[in-house]
């Protein structure tokens, strides 16, 4: 973005929400370029502070093959990876803080299999932080049998390097956390995210496999065969353990991934009447605090400056924490300037070939830039 552009929006922070409209006019033109560039069909996006939402817009198509539907704000998106720090992050925090899962201890110590290959110290915070050494992915033929041929198949890999030494991003990591989810608490790990996630906090447009009656509200990716994954995990991996995973598999609207955000904000409770506290504030803090990796910062679950921040903007904060996801979507989170913003599109629809992050990160910095007050 031209420095005479951020220059004119950072003149005077905004006193309230009459400024957002003006403030944030320019997501309209980058949007637009987006979609005239076929980087995707449409998107919906959503600012909010902690004690609510400041802007939401709806833009372009939600399917443009089999026939053309008009993006609605009310669109279920695949969320592919952002079910890791959405859902997995924060179901092993919600067990951690009851007291009934050590992040410091070994994965082994709960899961003895897992620790079989020299794998016997990899603890969830090294999970959490694609640390571990673990692989990014196990090869697809691994999960054609089924869950727990494939969890047979993750147990028997052996590690690419010592705990703490590499940043190697790995769904395979976070499968084993779902894992870890679900032998800790005794319950699969949608039931469990829908029990003191979902439930609690209102998100009544999320979830995994979403049936078959909303599949009209739901975001197409790409065609499989002669229909359209639609309502069905793009992930392959995700699709073949059943459509529930710690990796992939969730989604949700931008409604309801704005007031997960806007929790996380207020450091583990939405604020709003007789709304629940999810996570105490020494949880939060402990989850979204930015920690060293090898060639950059993560955070217990999310991303902090990366390989993989394509997405994050110029005017975040050091604080700032957010994650992608591969169909076309991203949340970011910035505690220091009390902002959050989600966008989510399909950018795999029609043709596979669309691009987002850079779009994203005009969008971010945008964003971030209406909260200035004239220090750049």
């Amino acid at each position: 973005m031209p420095a005479a552009l951020l220059l004119a929006l950072c003149c005077v922070a905004p006193e309230d929400g009459r400024n957002w409209d003006a403030r944030l006019a320019p997501i309209d033109r980058i949007v637009a370029e987006g979609i005239e560039d076929g980087e995707m069909p449409g998107c919906v996006v959503l600012v909010g502070r902690r004690d609510g939402v400041v802007w939401r817009k709806a833009y372009g198509d939600r399917a443009v093959e089999p026939q053309r539907e008009p993006m609605t704000l009310d669109t279920r998106f695949d969320l592919a990876s952002l079910t890791k720090p959405v859902v997995t992050a924060f179901c092993v925090h919600h067990l951690a803080e009851r007291g009934e899962l050590d992040l410091n201890a070994p994965v082994a110590a709960r899961l003895p299999a897992f620790g079989a290959e020299g794998k016997g110290t990899i603890t969830p915070v090294h999970l959490l932080t694609h640390t571990g050494g673990l692989i990014a992915d196990n090869a697809l033929s691994d999960y054609r049998d089924g869950p727990d041929a494939a969890w047979a198949a993750i147990c028997k890999l052996k590690p690419l390097a010592a705990p703490g030494e590499r940043f190697v991003y790995s769904d395979v990591g976070f499968i084993t956390l779902g894992r870890l989810v679900e032998e800790v608490s005794g319950r699969p790990l949608d039931e469990y995210a829908a029990a003191h996630l979902f439930k609690p906090l209102a998100l009544t447009r999320t979830g995994f496999n979403p049936p078959e009656t909303v599949r009209g509200e739901i975001a197409p990716t790409e065609r499989q065969g002669d229909d359209w994954l639609r309502g069905r995990v793009h992930d392959p991996r995700a699709a073949a353990l059943g459509g529930v995973a710690g990796h992939a598999g969730l989604f949700a609207t931008a409604d309801d991934l704005g007031r997960f955000a806007r929790m996380l904000l207020g450091e583990g409770r939405l604020e709003e009447d007789g709304s629940p506290r999810l996570l105490t504030a020494e949880t939060v803090r402990a989850m979204i605090a930015p920690r060293s990796v090898p060639g950059g910062a993560r955070t217990r679950g999310w991303d902090n400056r990366s390989a993989y921040s394509s997405n994050r903007g110029d005017l975040f904060s050091d604080a700032a924490f957010g994650h992608g996801g591969f169909t076309g979507t991203a949340l970011w989170i910035d505690p220091e300037r009390d902002l959050c913003v989600v966008f989510l599109s399909s950018r795999l629809h029609p043709d596979g070939r669309g691009s987002v992050n850079r779009l994203i990160g005009r969008i971010n910095t945008v964003a971030a830039a209406a909260l200035c007050e004239g220090e750049l």
